[in-house]
């Protein structure tokens, strides 16, 4: 059986995915939640640069030198955004849109003078081809396992082990750094550490999906998860589960209508993004657009009550306590005027006494506090 799993090609294409994506949301949980998210893009794009460095110097496309010289670029790439936001000539955003683009194209440049007879161009590193990765294996156990499942699947167990390891750490200094700072847990280290395990992880996923395919797994399934949830763990659960769903619909899709599968994979997170954007049960705006009609609906009310109570047991009760006065005195429309009375009544604070509408002793209540507070 693990043979054959080995040996299935879809198999092996969508467990690529899924490493690539669950390690992505595992950290890029935290980098939405800190407003750091965009960080993710900087970095994919400068390790361009990183990997043709490598290249030069070792003459190596793949292996450990070659993830720990990316690495380095991107850490570098937040390094050097930092330190020129800290100058106070230029904000935060406007710093990485000046240092990333100045070290993707030194990249893009260095691929261009030397290395146009190797395998490795700007195609490659930024969009990769995952319907491939079961061409390049090594054999493990005896096991012919693709090379890139095996560096994402270290790459995935690392993240989780850190995410585990340091989770209150984590939790602490991304909610409140100055507690985190004060009890000793050194925020920008953790900081530091999580955009380092980032950097590894874009390296390790750029052959397989590409750098800018990688982006939409550490960014969309985390703000997908946002959208759902206020608790952290959750918040985690979900994005990873985003993630591999994106994958596995993705990798359907694409085989379905032919199409790129890392492509279909990442528009898939912009799928679940989207549903979420629309039926989140707090924050979506179907949610919103019923809240804001509800509140708008009770506060309809509480000026239906305190009509009510102006002209209760006043001479002209008969004509202001009616349906009608609602839509001739107040101006409310037909449609208006009926739902709120139907609230009303909904609530108990109105009932239909002998053609009237007339105050329940809730509705009393709640009109004379109106007046109280005025």
């Amino acid at each position: 059986m693990i043979e054959a799993y080995f040996a299935s090609i879809p198999a092996m294409i969508m467990t690529t995915g899924i490493l690539v994506g669950a390690s992505g949301a595992l950290l890029g949980s935290f980098l939405v939640l800190r407003g750091n998210s965009m960080l993710t893009d900087a970095i994919s794009h400068s390790i361009v640069f990183g990997i043709i460095v490598v290249w030069l110097l070792t003459g190596h496309l793949t292996g450990p030198f070659q993830i720990l010289g990316a690495a380095l670029t991107g850490l570098l790439t937040v390094v050097l955004s930092e330190a020129l936001a800290r100058s106070g000539l230029v904000k935060m955003d406007a710093a990485i849109g000046l240092i990333f683009p100045a070290l993707f194209a030194a990249g893009v440049i260095l691929i261009s003078l030397n290395a146009r007879n190797v395998h490795i161009d700007v195609d490659t590193v930024l969009l990769g081809e995952i319907g491939f990765v079961w061409l390049h294996t090594l054999t493990i156990g005896g096991l012919r396992i693709p090379v890139a499942l095996a560096t994402l699947g270290i790459v995935f167990i690392v993240n989780l082990a850190f995410v585990v390891i340091f989770w209150k750490e984590l939790k602490l200094t991304t909610f409140d750094a100055g507690l985190a700072a004060a009890l000793g847990l050194f925020p920008g280290v953790l900081h530091y550490a999580v955009l380092t395990l980032t950097s590894v992880t874009a390296v390790a996923a750029f052959d397989a999906v590409g750098a800018v395919l990688f982006i939409a797994f550490v960014i969309v399934p985390p703000a997908t998860a946002y959208l759902l949830t206020q608790r952290l763990w959750l918040m985690v659960v979900l994005a990873v589960a985003v993630s591999v769903l994106s994958c596995v619909t993705g990798y359907l899709l694409a085989v379905y209508w032919n199409v790129s599968i890392g492509g279909m994979m990442a528009a898939m997170t912009g799928v679940w993004f989207a549903l979420a954007f629309l039926l989140a049960p707090d924050r979506g705006l179907l949610s919103q657009a019923l809240r804001r009609t509800s509140q708008r609906l009770d506060h309809d009310c509480r000026t239906l009550v305190a009509h009510l109570y102006t002209h209760q047991n006043s001479p002209d009760m008969h004509e202001e306590n009616t349906r009608r006065a609602l839509t001739e005195h107040l101006r409310w429309p037909e449609k208006r005027a009926r739902a709120t009375i139907l609230r009303a009544l909904d609530r108990d604070l109105i009932e239909r006494r002998d053609g009237l509408l007339a105050l329940r002793p809730k509705g009393q209540a709640v009109a004379m506090g109106i007046f109280a507070r005025h």
